[in-house]
Formats: C-alpha cells, structure tokens, sequence
C-alpha cells in the first residue's frame, strides 16, 4: 500500500481532475452533435464512466512512462530530484509494472466504448509513450505534449459518437495549444538543467523571453479554437461570459510570469490552468443546459 500511494504521488493521481474538464467538456459536446431542437443530453451512464476510467488511466500511463524515462534527469534537476524514483522511494521496475496495468485498463475501457475508439488506440497509446522521449530530439516537445493531452477531448468525443467531427478537432487544438503555452511556461524553470544534460525545449534552444511570447502566442490560438466551438453551437452569452474569464485568467498568467522574475510560474502553472478548465467546462455545461 505504501508503495501505491507513492506511485499516486508520483502520477499525481489528484491532478487527473485538473485534465478532467476538457475530457467532460468533449463528451458531453458530441452527445449532443448535430445540433437539433431537441433538449440537451448527457451520455450514458455506461458512456460517463468508462471515458472516465480511460482519461485516468490515460494520465497513468502517461505519468509512469514519464517518470520512467526521465529519471536520470529528474536526478540532476533540483526542482524534480526528489521524485519517487530519483529518491529511492519508488523502483524503476515498479513504475512501469503500475503503468502497464493502467494500460490495460485503458485498452479494456476503449474495447468497450465503440469500435473507432478502439481502432485510434493504438495512436493514442503512441503519443501517450513516445512523447516523454521528445525533448531528447527536438523542441517542438511542448507542442507534442500538447497534442497528447488534446486527445482527452477529442477521445471523448470518439468515444461518445464513434466519429471525428470538425467540433472534436477544434477541441483538440484548443487542448494543445492551451497545454504548449503552460508547458512552455514551466520549462523556463528548468533551462540550466536541461542545458547541462543536451535536452531540447524553447528555453533551452532560444531563451526564456521567447518561449513565453510562444506560450502567450498558444494561448491566443487556443481561444479562437474554443471561440470557433461557440459558434459551431451558437452558444448563447453564459458560453461568451465564461470564455471571456477565460481569456482573462490566461492573460492573468502571463502577466504574473516575466523572463525576469520567474518566481509564481508554480501559480500560473498549477492554480490559474485547473481555473481555466473548470470554468471552460461549466460555462459549456450551462450554455448546453440552460
């Protein structure tokens, strides 16, 4: 059990409920895709539970190859030695025997969502793995991990209608550019780091101011991709209201985050983005319902 509960620390299991949003936000969207004058829906039950047994699971896998892959790294890095594995607390070998497990869950919720759901799984579970081997090669690691991430929504939506619809790849790369500005963001802490072991990021390729003009440049692409969505549905003002909290809360981020004092990126990072994706959801959730 101690050993669980360090692999949950160290997958941050918790967090899962900060990429839940966008994955309730895709699912419920496509169940009611194409619009009709018919009431709003929620999926099934059946539907609800088995998206989120994947998205967690997802996250797992994702999380544990990570940790895996990065643990001679995470040891020279002061901001991330003293994760589960680089401190002894947690093997490498136990690390990936969690992680397969979380992949086998993932592949027995996708079976049982629809058949395209599975077909797109093995894509999936390649971005899942490989995008934790990135940085070793090139910098447009934040943006892989982005579209990682973009999967959530997209996947959901899959999962609900058995089609990739043009409001699922508006999703998407909402999603991804949102997940790319704040990585980015984050990779300023790590520049010296990264330096020191030949990793590839924006900052480490051409300097912290850039890589946050990158990070601001994302962000506006991921709100004219959630705006697109608004139109698609021709939402009515609850969905513009909460959009436009979200414009702030992104433009919030950047203004607390400078190349010259990196001090609250723990703020912008982890307090302001659990914000955006709580308030994208429920002002899609209202806009549908209400």
């Amino acid at each position: 059990m101690r050993k669980i509960r360090v692999f949950l620390e160290m997958v941050r299991f918790h967090h899962t409920l900060f990429a839940l949003p966008f994955a309730y936000l895709g699912m419920i969207l496509a169940a009611n895709w194409p619009l009709s004058a018919e009431p709003a829906h929620l999926p099934s039950w059946q539907q609800i539970l088995l998206i989120t047994l994947a998205m967690v699971a997802a996250r797992t896998v994702a999380f544990a190859v990570n940790h895996y892959a990065d643990r001679e790294y995470d040891a020279h890095n002061p901001r991330t030695k003293e994760r589960p594995i680089p401190s002894g607390r947690l093997s490498p070998k136990m690390t990936l025997v969690y992680g397969s497990m979380a992949l086998l869950l993932l592949v027995i919720a996708a079976w049982q969502l629809n058949w395209l759901t599975l077909a797109l799984l093995p894509g999936a579970i390649i971005l899942l793995i490989g995008y934790s081997y990135t940085k070793r090669y090139t910098w447009l690691c934040h943006w892989i991990l982005g579209a990682t991430d973009g999967l959530a929504p997209a996947g959901a939506w899959v999962a609900v209608r058995a089609a990739v619809d043009v409001p699922a790849w508006l999703l998407w790369i909402a999603v991804t550019m949102w997940v790319a500005g704040f990585d980015l963001i984050l990779s300023c802490l790590d520049v010296d780091s990264d330096r020191q072991d030949n990793l590839y990021s924006v900052p480490t390729q051409y300097g912290v101011a850039k890589a946050l003009q990158l990070a601001r440049a994302s962000h506006a692409v991921a709100v004219v991709a959630l705006v697109a969505v608004g139109f698609f549905y021709s939402f009515g003002w609850i969905y513009w209201v909460g959009m436009t909290i979200v414009s702030g809360l992104l433009i919030y981020e950047h203004v607390i985050v400078s190349p010259t004092d990196l001090s609250r990126v723990n703020v912008a990072f982890f307090n302001v983005n659990s914000y955006v994706a709580a308030v994208a959801f429920l002002a899609t959730t209202a806009a549908l319902f209400i």
